[in-house]
This record gives structure tokens, C-alpha cells and sequence, in this order.
């Protein structure tokens, strides 16, 4: 008799127990051959000197300045979408805010072959300011170009629906459009889809895979205290057209803070782990003074807030988990970065490299040099489980999978490493996939194979309940999948 003949005797003889006890039950984490990043404590069940952290984002500098007429210091609410090989960029362009949510208000396009170099194409679609030779792709349809936010539909598979979608509008509501190909759209409906909430932000939308339907994050306002400040509401439709009661969402046991845009998304390597860069506001936070601000160019009614970057994330539902409550892009050095309004990410995280990943941010709002920043991470590496020097240890809960292999991506130092080790649902190594069986684990790789004296081969443990151990010095474990 093999071991997984002892590991599925063992799960039934303690499972029937437990059914007979009727006090508790064994219960399993079913993953499959998904990417499982390391993002909170999903996976987790225990830990030993290790811990979840949170890494910096490298400053790539500026990509794109918003410097034509129909652009200017208000443009913002970007959204950046990879489809195969063209990245497309949109934005609102706003060269003053008395032009706000009126046919003053345009959405602006850009395009890249490799998310780090962009070029306004000259699109004539419509005549602005005199010219046809214009980046617009959206105009006199206000108020929905205030806040105009596009996704690439994966749901539909009736090109006759258009393989883009958006929503856009303000208090009047959210008007539906539609595109086959990200640069013509046109409205589904004449009336709004959406009703009842101020929508005075970038209000997102994408299919979710993992809950089987269109879900749309928005600006909603709640109260907290005697005060209404900025959040997040959710609502899902089965055909971007009607839509659900609003919900607002659930931020857990933490401090209540202002969050102005959500920028809520289906992470790319794993999309049933939504990942939100959000711009967290402090009104009335003032940094620095009016003859400051005069000196930048600062627009008078954009200085005396200030904002960062926090990184949220949600398994669905309409929960967020606030592992990190410390700012994940922090104001960069110069007054400029501490003005209203500025360091607004982008709604996406998307692939600029073999193992690269990269984020936008809308920086020197209402000021002159008023522009789009980019941000760079290794692939995954929002976060990992981290442990120093001294040696740590993580076990993930009781989990199943299908597949063969497991694969890490993961970095150590040159005096670090890592093994694994399979357990079963006693807690008990499994012979042969010990962590004395375990080939050591150094190096810095966005997808490694995991072997043991044994070999790599675990299809014998497929659908069986176990449970990773890991043993880690000096050591990052950004995300893991079975193959």
C-alpha cells in the first residue's frame, strides 16, 4: 500500500471521528492550479518568526506629461489595459476645473508596444480646439467623460457586445458604453445604469471569473462619526446593464479612512485575488504654505489636502482586507508630491517585463508639470512572506490541489534559503517530502520547481488534503502554484 493509501485512511478515520463528535470538522483550502499570492492570510494557518510584508515599488520616472491644450493640470482617472500586444492608456483631459463634469471635460488616449514608452496618437475622430490632429477618443458626452473607465471584457463571448466595456458619469448616474476596439465607443443605453450614489470618482468595473459577473467598485459616501467621508460602495449585474442593490464595503476592524479613488482589479497572474491600489486623502492635511504652492504653480484650491497610496485587496464579496494599513507608495521628495489630489494611482497593474510588473500614478496635480508616473515591481511582489536572518517557518492551512509540481516564485540572499516540506492532516511529514528530503531552495526566481531527494513528481497527493511547510532564512515567498 502506498502513502496516499495511509494519508486518505488516516483523513477518514479522524474526519469520521470528528462527524461523530459533531464539535468540528476537517476542512480544506480547494486551490487547484491557481497562483496564490501572498497578500494576506488566506493561506496562512501559522507562523513562526516570519511575517506578511508589504515591499516598496522603484520609481521609474515620468512616462507620459498631460501638456496638450485639451489636457492640462486636471487631467486624471487613468486606466491603463494590456490587450495581447498594445498597452492602452485613458485619461481624463481637463485643462481647467471650471470645465468640470461639462462637454469641456475630454477623454484622452495613448498607446505603447511596452507600457514604458507612449505616444498620443493622432486619431481625427473628433475636431478639438480647432484641430482633427488630437488625441480624444471621447467628447459632448458629458458627464461621463468627468470619469470615463474602460476594461477589457474576458466575460463576453459575443463579439456583437464588444470586447470593451465602460462606465462613466456623476451624480446624474453612470452611463454604459461599449467598443470593439478600445477606441470608438458608443452608448448601450441613452439612460444611466447605475443610480442613486454621487459617483464623483473613477468608479471601475471588470468580469470576475471567480464570482460570474460584471462587478462595479464606486464612490460611495458613509458616514462616519457627525461626518459623510469618501469610500467604496460594489454592486454586480449579469449583463453590465442592470445592476444590483449597492452594498458598502466592509473594511474590518480598522481605522476609518478616506479613500478617494479604489482602482479595484483583477490581479493578472491570478484573478480571483482582486487587488486595489487606493488613494487614500486627508483633507485639510496641509503640507505646505501659500507661498510655497504660488512658487510650484499650484492651482489655489489644490494644496491644503494631501495623499497617498494604500494597498487593499478582496477574495470577493463585498469585503476588503486591510492587511498593510501603511502607505504603500509614499509622497515622493519635493513639495509638489504633497498637493491635492496628487498620487492617484491608476486603475491596473500590468506586465512591462519578463519579471517585471508596473503601476501608474497621476502625480503634480494642478500644477504645470502635471503628469503620469511609473512604478515597478518584480512579478508578484506586492508583498511576500518575509523572514531575516534568524530561520523562520510558515504552514499554510489544510489545502488541496491539482497538478503534478510545485512551483515558487521567490528570493533569498546568499546566505539564506528555503526548504518545504509536505504534511499531512495530522501535521505529520510526509516520507520522502521531509525537509530533510528537501533539495535547498537558494537564489532569486520568478518560477521555480520544488524537489525533493525523491524527485518533483507529486500527482500521487493531488486532491489529498495537506499542508505546506515552509523553512525560510533570510528569504521572500511572493506567490506559489501547483502545475
Amino acid at each position: 500500500m502506498n502513502r496516499t493509501f495511509y494519508i486518505l485512511l488516516a483523513g477518514f478515520l479522524c474526519g469520521s471521528f470528528i462527524c461523530s463528535c459533531q464539535q468540528k470538522q476537517i476542512t480544506h483550502v480547494q486551490i487547484d492550479s491557481r497562483l496564490e499570492l501572498f497578500i494576506d492570510d488566506f493561506l496562512i494557518e501559522s507562523v513562526v518568526n516570519t511575517r506578511l510584508c508589504m515591499h516598496s515599488p522603484t520609481d521609474e520616472g515620468s512616462v507620459l506629461s498631460f501638456d496638450k491644450p485639451w489636457e492640462g493640470p486636471f487631467s486624471t482617472y487613468t486606466t491603463i489595459i494590456r490587450d495581447r500586444d498594445i498597452y492602452r492608456m485613458y485619461y481624463r483631459g481637463l485643462p481647467t476645473t471650471r470645465g468640470e463634469g461639462t462637454t469641456e471635460e475630454f477623454t484622452c488616449y495613448a498607446e505603447s508596444k511596452d507600457g514604458i514608452n507612449w505616444v498620443k496618437p493622432a486619431l481625427k475622430i473628433y475636431e478639438v480646439m480647432g484641430t482633427l490632429e488630437n488625441n480624444v477618443i471621447l467628447k459632448d458626452v458629458a458627464p461621463a467623460t468627468h470619469n470615463f473607465s474602460p476594461f477589457l471584457d474576458t466575460g463576453s463571448d459575443n463579439p456583437a457586445n464588444g470586447r470593451y466595456k465602460a462606465l462613466g458619469g456623476t451624480s446624474n448616474g453612470l452611463f454604459a458604453f461599449m467598443s470593439d476596439d478600445g477606441i470608438r465607443w458608443k452608448r448601450l443605453r441613452d439612460k444611466p445604469v447605475l443610480t442613486g450614489e454621487a459617483f464623483d470618482s473613477q468608479n471601475v468595473s471588470f468580469w470576475s471569473e471567480s464570482e460570474g459577473c460584471y462587478l462595479c467598485y464606486f464612490r460611495k459616501w458613509v458616514t462616519s462619526g457627525k461626518s459623510l467621508i469618501r469610500s467604496v460602495g460594489r454592486s454586480t449585474s449579469s449583463d453590465f446593464l442592470n445592476w444590483s442593490r449597492h452594498e458598502a464595503m466592509d473594511f474590518g476592524d480598522t481605522p476609518v479612512e478616506e479613500i478617494y479613488t479604489n482602482q479595484t482589479s483583477p490581479y493578472f497572474r491570478a484573478p480571483h485575488i482582486y487587488v486595489s491600489l487606493a488613494a487614500r486623502f486627508f483633507p485639510g492635511k496641509q503640507v505646505i504654505s501659500e507661498e510655497q504652492a504660488n512658487r510650484l504653480g499650484v492651482n489655489p484650491a489644490y494644496f491644503r489636502d494631501c495623499a497617498d497610496a494604500v494597498l487593499l485587496t478582496s477574495r470577493g464579496g463585498n469585503k476588503y482586507d486591510r492587511t498593510f494599513m501603511e502607505g504603500f507608495l509614499r509622497p515622493g521628495i519635493g513639495l509638489n508630491n504633497w498637493v491635492s489630489r496628487t498620487n492617484y494611482p491608476a486603475l491596473n497593474i500590468v506586465q512591462t517585463g519578463e519579471t517585471e510588473m508596473s503601476f501608474y500614478v497621476n502625480q503634480d496635480y494642478a500644477q504645470p508639470t502635471s503628469h503620469l508616473q511609473r512604478y515597478s515591481l518584480r512579478i508578484d511582489g506586492l508583498s511576500s512572506i518575509h523572514s531575516g536572518y534568524e530561520p523562520g517557518e510558515m504552514t499554510t492551512r489544510l489545502l488541496t490541489f491539482t497538478g503534478s509540481r510545485l512551483i515558487i516564485n521567490f528570493s533569498t540572499s546568499a546566505a539564506g534559503y528555503m526548504l518545504v516540506e509536505l504534511l499531512d492532516s495530522n501535521g505529520e511529514a510526509i516520507g520522502g517530502f521531509s525537509k530533510d528530503d528537501c533539495l535547498p531552495i537558494v537564489g532569486n526566481e520568478i518560477s521555480k520547481q520544488v524537489e525533493w531527494e525523491t524527485g518533483s513528481d507529486l500527482s500521487e497527493f493531488a486532491n489529498v488534503p495537506l499542508r505546506l511547510h515552509f523553512i525560510m532564512k533570510d528569504a521572500d515567498l511572493y506567490s506559489l502554484k501547483f502545475e
